[in-house]
């Protein structure tokens, strides 16, 4: 089973993410569970979300206590909030920044994770030039799978459709397949099929 949390403030669709998450593992057949655990119900509160995936039927229904990845959609919680409790050795770690981790007062403790396991993106820069709001959920799902390689690109993109109808659908998509290159270290797909 692989666990994921994810941490941001309300009004930043954290547990949109988590639950277009589960729609992409659905879509791979994989069996997937998203909930949210919410502090104080306002915008701009710590939030945080859930989702489990795995090959067989979830019988869990208790919050994710050592995920295999944290998502974290806002960098101000780095140090307000404990993100990173109970991340396994070998777990992932995803921030919605365009800073460095020195920056980020995080470098020494990132140092002691794989390579690859932990990224920056401006998912919010990314959202705010494709979809025209600084929403960085939909691009983050797009850096989760390509760090993880745990769900493809296109069943993120099919899933970000089921939430997102339109030219809001399209520009998270968007933000999702540059998100999905940045985290690859490739120039994102304009036009043509999605990538897997």
């Amino acid at each position: 089973m692989f666990q994921v949390r994810l941490h941001g403030r309300g009004g930043q669709g954290v547990v949109t993410a988590a639950e277009m998450l589960s729609i992409a593992a659905f879509i791979e057949d994989k069996h997937a569970q998203a909930f949210p655990s919410f502090g104080s119900e306002r915008t701009g509160a710590a939030v945080v979300s859930y989702c489990r995936i795995d090959d067989k039927e979830i019988r869990l229904r208790e919050p994710i206590l050592e995920p295999d990845a944290v998502i974290i959609q806002d960098p101000t919680l780095l140090h307000s909030v404990d993100v990173f409790q109970g991340l396994k050795n070998d777990g992932y770690i995803l921030i919605n920044t365009g800073r460095g981790l020195a920056e980020l007062g995080i470098a020494e403790f990132a140092a002691r994770f794989s390579k690859g396991h932990v990224r920056q993106i401006g998912a919010s820069e990314l959202a705010s030039k494709h979809v025209g709001r600084p929403l960085p959920n939909a691009a983050l799902l797009g850096a989760f799978a390509a760090i993880t390689g745990l769900l493809h690109i296109a069943s993120v993109e099919r899933a970000i459709r089921t939430k997102f109808a339109g030219q809001v659908g399209d520009g998270n998509v968007a933000a999702a397949r540059a998100a999905f290159a940045a985290a690859k270290g490739v120039e994102p797909a304009t036009t043509g099929a999605p990538s897997c």
